[in-house]
């Protein structure tokens, strides 16, 4: 099945046998899942039709117009964008069936467990260590700047399983529960007073070998498939013309004449113009990802994405003078997400800083674009051959 009309018509079918204005949301929901409405373009069965993901957006227009819910996909971000696709990839079948459906349908949160606190930006560095006790794989270790892991049941978790081999071969991935004993999460405040990030300890933590995403050892290739549809989720998402971080501004520009100046102004027209080149820029690379995989150019897309961000909110606490310096919220909240509706000016600017580490330093999407996609010579790598104890640290 290729067709819209037939997409179409699953979707009113759907619609008729579970009437939004009278069906339970998450009931409907998972209708949905099992109409293959979910992410047509992954398999039957598992919240798909198999079919081009451009008919996608023939599933949302029908389902918009009759007023259904969605899974709100914000809160579930790094589950559908993160985790999905690494399960649709490496996953075994029972894997799939077990864990896809209460994703997407967002009866359950996802977290990542990869950073730490000595391989954030050298994440192949990674020291936390699995050792295979049977059946099972005992895990040790800490993982820091964990968005969401205080509501999340699961984590994509990547971990060292063979210290003798040099840091990228050594490393193997899998799926933890958040609920097992030996996993505390610590809350994280940051510059804007909310703990939406956290650190987590992992001590003697029991993960069955049957939630080991792809072969032992093979870690690193795995997470690479995380890591790029990361890139996408955080600088790729589409948004409306002057949606984002210039909606605000430019709103501010015309309501509040008396704040403009000539040098302002420049620098205003300036970033709309970059927004909008980076908003059309993201529409190409989803029609990209339509024939395939994501590939390196969504690093350049979260490199545009956190350098927009960071100079359209100081241009926008510049524009509000004293106004832009306040900022009275420093309540210790625990959100599941950043959340920039109804913030002012000054948590913009302050939460913004955390764009060009998130999702991957900038310096270090830099390197990948430079040699991913414009071919540049690779920076020199002494320590590629060197087994991962043998590493100064």
């Amino acid at each position: 099945m290729t067709d819209a009309a037939e997409v179409r018509s699953l979707t009113q079918e759907l619609l008729a046998a579970h009437p939004p204005a009278t069906t339970d949301r998450t009931d409907f929901l998972k209708a949905r899942f099992d109409a293959g409405l979910a992410w047509v373009h992954y398999p039957v069965g598992l919240g798909g039709l198999g079919v081009p993901r451009s008919l996608q957006s023939v599933v949302d227009a029908e389902l918009a117009a009759a007023g259904a819910p969605d899974n709100d996909p914000r809160r579930i971000g790094i589950g559908l964008g993160m985790a999905a696709p690494t399960i649709l990839r490496f996953g075994t079948d029972e894997q799939k069936q077990s864990l896809l459906r209460p994703l997407w349908v967002g009866e359950e949160v996802w977290c990542q467990l990869f950073s730490e606190p000595g391989a954030g930006s050298d994440l192949a560095a990674l020291g936390t260590r699995a050792v295979r006790d049977g059946d099972d794989w005992v895990v040790d270790g800490q993982k820091v700047w964990t968005s969401s892991a205080h509501v999340a049941r699961w984590a994509i978790l990547i971990a060292r399983t063979d210290p003798d081999l040099p840091k990228h071969r050594g490393i193997t991935y899998f799926v933890c529960d958040m609920t097992d004993p030996g996993v505390e999460v610590r809350p994280l405040r940051q510059i804007t007073g909310e703990a939406e990030f956290n650190e987590v300890f992992l001590t003697g933590v029991r993960i069955p070998d049957s939630r080991r995403l792809g072969a032992v050892g093979e870690g690193w290739k795995v997470a690479q498939t995380t890591l790029m549809n990361e890139r996408v989720s955080i600088g790729g998402s589409r948004i409306p013309r002057e949606g984002g971080m210039i909606g605000p501004v430019a709103k501010t520009w015309r309501e509040r004449p008396e704040l403009r100046t000539h040098d302002l102004h420049q620098r205003l027209l300036d970033l709309w113009v970059e927004a909008e080149v980076a908003r059309l820029a993201g529409e190409r690379l989803r029609q990209q990802l339509v024939a395939g995989q994501p590939g390196p150019e969504g690093s350049g897309m979260k490199l545009a994405f956190a350098r927009l961000n960071q100079e359209i909110s100081g241009l926008e606490v510049e524009l509000l003078g004293e106004e832009g310096l306040l900022y009275d919220d420093w309540t210790m909240r625990r959100p599941e997400l950043v959340d920039f509706t109804g913030r002012d000016a000054g948590y913009r600017y302050l939460r913004s800083k955390g764009n060009s580490i998130e999702g991957g330093t900038s310096e270090v999407l830099l390197n990948i674009v430079a040699e991913r996609v414009l071919g540049l010579p690779s920076e020199p790598r002494s320590d590629k051959d060197i087994a991962w104890k043998d590493l100064a640290r």
